[in-house]
């Protein structure tokens, strides 16, 4: 009986934990003092705590502490939201001040939280911990809307696909277009197929995540960004996922199931958000990318320490 009493306590003990433990799995940074996002699951959670008013019956007091841990989650929620870096010269707050739309838009957004945890303390206190997508609406407000447009620095030839004569350097892609890639080397993947997404490993340089960083070349041209998105895939799953560990990232469903890895050299940007490589990896990100959409779709990981 006893034994059957521990393996139940182990069990319960597993499933109180088990929120916190997928929560911290992947990247993680804390955000003010009550906030974190999770940049591998694009997750933003909260805790708010309320106490209880001791001139109220017990069942009233209980309930008004729920109501102001749900409060100052709220509040939570929105000041974490506020401090998260959109590129490398923005915040959310900056685009929140400029905009009312943008403003009110996010503030519904966190409103529309999710209570995944609830703790009744012995002291009558009780702690909630919310949670609120950064993808989706959230995205959708303060993303540029500025999207497409960029030409792959392949090394070669680019034909216009109706008249066949070379397409001029520099003149933006109209929609719809697909370009005729001619020569080139094609880039094969680890396991001889074509690489499925990129993971850029820029651990030691200080990078910062953000919602929507860059890979610049080193001449600080743009190798992957908002030029080459459609930006329907980076509402919906962000423009880059972030992890710490190269070995699980290699294996997220985002890059998987053979990304290419190349290592920066630097950050770069006021907020450190964007990530400078060599400019033989820029051909060879451009050259692979040639063959497979990743950059389109947003296949793109960074690892940071």
């Amino acid at each position: 009986m006893k034994v059957r009493k521990n393996v139940i306590c182990i069990w319960l003990i597993i499933l109180i934990l088990m929120p916190l433990l997928l929560f911290s799995q992947g990247y993680v940074q804390q955000v003010g003092p009550s906030g974190k996002v999770n940049w591998t699951s694009q997750v933003i959670k909260c805790t708010g705590i309320g106490a209880p008013n001791p001139d109220q019956s017990m069942a009233a007091q209980r309930a008004g502490a729920l109501r102001a841990a749900k409060l100052d989650a709220l509040r939570n929620l929105l000041e974490t939201v506020k401090g998260i870096n959109i590129n490398a010269e923005t915040t959310v707050e900056n685009a929140m001040i400029t905009s009312d739309v943008i403003q009110s838009n996010v503030k519904g957004a966190v409103r529309g939280y999710q209570v995944v945890d609830t703790r009744y303390m012995s002291s009558g206190d009780v702690e909630v911990d919310v949670e609120v997508p950064l993808t989706g609406v959230i995205m959708e407000n303060v993303l540029p809307q500025d999207f497409g447009g960029g030409i792959l620095l392949t090394g070669e030839q680019l034909l216009c696909p109706v008249c066949g004569q070379p397409w001029p350097v520099g003149k933006p892609v109209p929609p719809g277009i697909d370009l005729v890639h001619v020569g080139g080397d094609y880039q094969e993947g680890y396991g001889g197929g074509v690489f499925t997404g990129l993971i850029i490993d820029a651990r030691g340089l200080n990078v910062r995540p953000a919602m929507a960083p860059k890979v610049l070349d080193q001449k600080g041209d743009e190798v992957y960004g908002s030029k080459y998105v459609e930006r329907e895939y980076a509402v919906d799953i962000g423009m880059v996922g972030y992890e710490k560990n190269i070995d699980r990232a290699a294996h997220n469903d985002r890059v998987a199931d053979n990304p290419l890895i190349v290592k920066a050299l630097e950050a770069s940007g006021q907020n450190g958000t964007d990530v400078v490589v060599s400019e033989a990896d820029a051909i060879k990100i451009h050259n692979a990318a040639a063959n497979m959409n990743f950059l389109e779709h947003c296949k793109v990981m960074f690892i940071l320490d």
